[in-house]
């Protein structure tokens, strides 16, 4: 047995009390009460700073303070009254360092200076801005090609560094910009530009007003859009019917009760979410939304005139339906052929219908797949340019939609690169570059020599540890730009350098004054960011200033005046201004109250697609089957306490779990079968066939099993520390997104003595 740390049902609403008790303890963990309160206030305001968090809208713009626990702790992780100093660095080598947890890294502070790894002492040493940059220019202008460098982007990035990185990137000859969105909506984008032409989604938050029904695939909402609960929870008071589908049991889509309503919070009220809850098998959701197009087909209550005037492929698709058995449907979704036509019922009866989903959908080897299949069943019914209706993939970064927007993308268009070229006046580079993966695979190989990441945490949100770690130490140079120490900062190349740079919440000083930058959310408004605070260290430069003082060393040549667009932000967004499509007259529409929406055509039910017309695609369903009996199907998940790769605290708290993070949730029938008890402890083994033959397992130690309401064959289990069981070759067909949501594992029980 493990150790006899609790596991408890939590039966209360998520949000309420609770939620208020976790963030003020965020607050005094941070040790930032009084500054962190006063900094939540400026959150998503008119003359604020944009939550460093999730990527979820915000409702009104002159609206006072919208609470999510989440942003508050990753406020209060960015405000922190802790550094990271020289001093910090010269009493811990990397080795020691490499000793900690995650959490225990980034709970050490805020980075206050430039630091350089020095092999001889293992340890990071001060080293001067402008020394840093001519080391960086150096290293990638003794490169023999420019495709020998990788330039990484996290979702965090502003609009207006994101342009000037990629700017520089291309100047410099390459299109090697791997991002955060191959590892997680890259499939939203690939399944929708395809079949409606554009890849984000059509939805703003007045279509939640409006909807008559909302589903909900493959998203937990509670811990990772919690003010997404915000408008399910007035939707659901509405009479929306609101229907979740999700291999686990989560609170958030159970009951909320929202921490800003004086009734339910005096009261002890809360909110009941889903009308239905749904619990498919892991890598289910194709099965569940082709039998709910299914049902629509053969109820007759396909909407004819939309498909006959706006879609091509309906009658090839009508016919695969009808040709595919309600068993199979059944096997493969894991749900009954009732449970299907209730909700396909639900569907049919919404006269306007969002369907949502997150990465429970987007990281499955058949995720194009199910995406698409979404699509068909909003263009069945023509749920896509009307009021209340459309897909919503919501995703996760603050700004992740933004990025890709400005062009951090390794597979831009033909029309974007001439844009840019004819704004700068150089060639851009047309080969395509390297996604996340093919970005390891080139460290791993050789081929990749220099690594920059502009943000994020690379080693710990990649698939397949071991050969991640490889692949880093195999580089001539890793640079992070970086606000706190992370794991990435230890798994370094043989020289490597840590840049730290202004966190969202502070003050951004420029030669022409305070400067603010802008995001785009998962709605596509765009909107400014101002930060209030000091910066945490005088030492600290912008994202912006950083790329500018860097490409200035790098591009002696560049015609590109670098260091005087970075003197005042508008000069970025004039050059974007005249490159990327939707931000005409940047500087004046940003500057109207809340920002502006970037016209999707779907919305007027235009679909520049190759045909001109919105796509049906036919999709056979996949085989969910492990193909071995004794192997189970694993879905990595985040815990309560955590954002992304970002752990806060032990805690899972809508899931009972306390002071663990290696735990492992399976259900009670499993347990029995495989005779196992709640509490013990088991290694987790994948097993992945390589498609030449060959099989590869590998394997995680000392997992404290948690009895939990979850399908038969089915487990979940915390990232990053199950991300050593995602092979880099399972992905998702086409996109290239790690699997990560379906892994196939066998548990054998484990020699180690306490779960950590």
């Amino acid at each position: 047995m493990s150790d006899d740390k609790p596991i408890d049902h939590y039966d209360k609403p998520a949000g309420g009390w609770d939620a208020l008790r976790s963030s003020w303890q965020a607050l005094r963990d941070q040790q930032v009460v009084i500054k962190g309160a006063g900094t939540l206030l400026k959150a998503n305001q008119p003359k604020g700073f944009d939550c460093p968090g999730c990527a979820w809208p915000d409702r009104n713009a002159h609206s006072t303070f919208e609470f999510c626990e989440n942003g508050v702790k990753a406020v209060a992780n960015e405000a922190t009254s802790k550094r990271v100093t020289r001093e910090f660095f010269a009493a811990h080598s990397v080795a020691e360092l490499a000793e900690m947890d995650d959490r225990a890294l980034e709970a050490q502070g805020r980075l206050t200076e430039p630091m350089s790894y020095d092999p001889i002492s293992d340890r990071y040493v001060p080293i001067a801005w402008e020394q840093a940059f001519a080391r960086i220019a150096e290293a990638l202008q003794g490169l023999d090609s420019a495709n020998e460098a990788i330039f990484y982007t996290s979702g965090r990035t502003s609009n207006e560094a994101a342009f000037l990185y990629q700017l520089f990137v291309r100047e410099y000859g390459t299109n090697n910009l791997p991002d955060c969105s191959n590892m997680c909506h890259e499939p939203s984008g690939v399944a929708l530009t395809e079949q409606l032409g554009s890849g984000k989604g059509s939805v703003t938050l007045d279509d939640f007003e409006r909807a008559e029904a909302i589903f909900v695939f493959g998203q937990n909402p509670g811990t990772n859009h919690p003010r997404m609960l915000g408008e399910l929870r007035s939707a659901a008071k509405r009479g929306c019917r609101i229907v979740a589908f999700n291999p686990l049991r989560e609170r958030g889509l159970e009951r909320f009760a929202n921490p800003q309503s004086p009734t339910e919070m005096l009261s002890g009220g809360s909110t009941r979410i889903a009308t239905e809850y749904y619990q498919p098998r892991i890598g289910g959701d194709l099965a569940v939304a082709t039998a709910l197009a299914k049902q629509v087909v053969e109820a007759g209550a396909v909407d004819q005139a939309f498909v006959h005037t706006y879609t091509r492929g309906y009658d090839a698709f009508a016919d695969a339906l009808r040709a595919t058995s309600w068993e199979a449907l059944e096997r493969e979704s894991g749900l009954s052929r009732a449970q299907l036509q209730e909700a396909g019922r639900i569907y049919i009866d919404s006269r306007a219908t969002i369907l949502c989903w997150g990465m429970g959908i987007t990281q499955h080897r058949r995720s194009v797949a199910t995406i698409q299949m979404l699509a068909n069943l909003l263009l069945l019914r023509g749920n896509i340019g009307k009021p209340g209706a459309g897909p919503c993939p919501v995703r996760g970064h603050s700004n992740v939609q933004g990025d890709r927007t400005m062009g951090i993308y390794e597979q831009p268009s033909a029309r974007f690169l001439d844009k840019l070229g004819a704004a700068f006046g150089f060639e851009p580079p047309r080969e395509h570059g390297f996604d996340t993966l093919a970005a390891i695979e080139a460290m791993r190989d050789g081929r990749g020599k220099v690594f920059f990441a502009m943000g994020g945490n690379f080693a710990a949100a990649t698939p397949d540890t071991a050969l991640v770690y490889e692949a880093l130490r195999n580089c001539a140079l890793t640079v992070h730009v970086s606000t706190k120490l992370n794991r990435s900062h230890l798994v370094h190349g043989r020289e490597a350098l840590i840049l730290p740079c202004l966190g969202r919440t502070e003050i951004d000083l420029q030669a022409t004054g305070p400067q603010a930058v802008t995001v785009e959310d998962s709605m596509s408004m765009v909107h400014l960011s101002s930060g209030m605070n000091p910066p945490a260290s005088a030492q600290l430069l912008s994202e912006p200033a950083i790329v500018a003082r860097l490409a200035a060393a790098t591009l002696p040549d560049s015609a590109t005046p670098w260091l005087a667009l970075v003197e005042d932000y508008d000069r970025i967004r004039e050059r974007i201004a005249r490159v990327v499509d939707g931000f005409e007259d940047f500087n004046r529409r940003v500057r109207t109250p809340g920002g502006f929406h970037l016209r999707h055509p779907g919305r007027e039910r235009e679909f520049p697609t190759a045909t001109g017309k919105a796509q049906f695609f036919v999709h056979a369903l996949g085989d969910t089957d492990t193909g071995e009996p004794a192997l189970l199907q694993l879905m990595t998940v985040r815990s309560h306490d955590q954002y992304n790769t970002t752990v806060y605290g032990l805690d899972d708290r809508y899931r009972g779990v306390h002071g663990l993070r290696r735990v492992c949730f399976i259900g009670r029938h499993d347990l029995a079968a495989l005779g196992y008890a709640d509490g013990d402890l088991v290694d987790i083994t994948s097993v992945w066939d390589d498609g030449r033959g060959g099989i590869e397992e590998r394997r995680v130690d000392g997992f404290r099993l948690v009895e939990y309401d979850i399908p038969r064959g089915c487990l979940a289990a915390y990232f990053p520390e199950t991300n050593p069981l995602v092979p880099l070759g399972s992905h998702a067909e086409r996109a290239r997104t790690p699997a990560s949501k379906s892994i196939p594992v066998r548990l054998s029980r484990s020699a180690v003595a306490v779960s950590r």
